[in-house]
């Protein structure tokens, strides 16, 4: 007997509604996005999402690129040590095909290399991010980012992948206006702010920053949350790639 599809057509249903609700002009942070892509992943059976900007420059961690993500922070430390986004398979296809990439944990190791045990291990431990559906999306001026729903569930296949194509392009709209909102913040925020940032993006601990520039652990951590509130980020690591995004550090 033939598999009924209604969950799928349910899925379809619902984020057409959705997007049909979403005003983009009305989204100007990237608070009010990441409630979207909450609503999205959970309509679509997915737990994690993460978007990115694709690597230009080797240095960058992957932690630097990020710029909206519900990845659990333990598990964005652990893939920044392994040091291989830049290098990933994900990266090597999605640069390869405007078409998305589906794929289980090997999309996060290194390509062309033995799989990297210790990695795929972290992820096991992860077992809600074990399919990953990904891709490439470009801001009007053409910079490349990545988009990534993980979770549990099978890919999306047909009218489901394009629909969810779709709605992930409508709010990757959503969120380069926010990068034109935050462009304000060159402005609003203060030096002291500034440094804090600067060290912090460098791997210096609040202790560590406190020592360098002779202020309290308490003041930084202050200077931290008001650049997080100026930068509307939705915390320190968000806040910390913002200010590299609009070249304040």
């Amino acid at each position: 007997m033939k598999e009924s599809n209604e969950p799928a057509l349910l899925r379809e249903a619902e984020t057409a509604d959705m997007i049909s609700e979403i005003d983009t002009a009305a989204v100007r942070t990237e608070y009010e996005l990441l409630h979207l892509m909450r609503r999205l992943i959970a309509r679509y059976g997915f737990g994690h999402f993460m978007i990115a900007r694709l690597p230009l420059a080797e240095q960058q961690r992957f932690s630097e690129r990020l710029v909206l993500s519900n990845w659990p922070s333990e598990l964005v430390r652990q893939y920044d040590a392994c040091e291989t986004f830049q290098s990933s398979v994900l990266v090597e296809r999605l640069r390869g095909t405007k078409l998305p990439v589906t794929g289980g944990a090997e999309l996060l190791d290194a390509a062309g290399k033995p799989t990297d045990e210790a990695m795929v291990h972290r992820l096991l431990a992860h077992p809600e991010m074990g399919r990953h559906f990904a891709v490439q999306l470009h801001t009007s001026s053409g910079d490349p980012f990545v988009a990534m729903l993980s979770g549990r569930r099978d890919p999306p296949v047909g009218v489901e992948q394009a629909t969810l194509y779709l709605s992930l392009v409508q709010l990757f709209e959503c969120l380069e206006r926010t990068f034109d909102t935050g462009s304000s913040a060159r402005e609003k925020l203060s030096s002291r702010e500034i440094e804090c940032l600067r060290w912090a993006a460098a791997g210096k601990s609040s202790d560590e920053i406190a020592i360098i520039l002779g202020i309290s652990t308490y003041t930084v951590s202050s200077y931290f949350k008001s650049a997080t509130r100026k930068l509307d980020a939705v915390n320190r690591m968000q806040a910390i790639a913002r200010a590299m995004r609009l070249k304040l550090i």
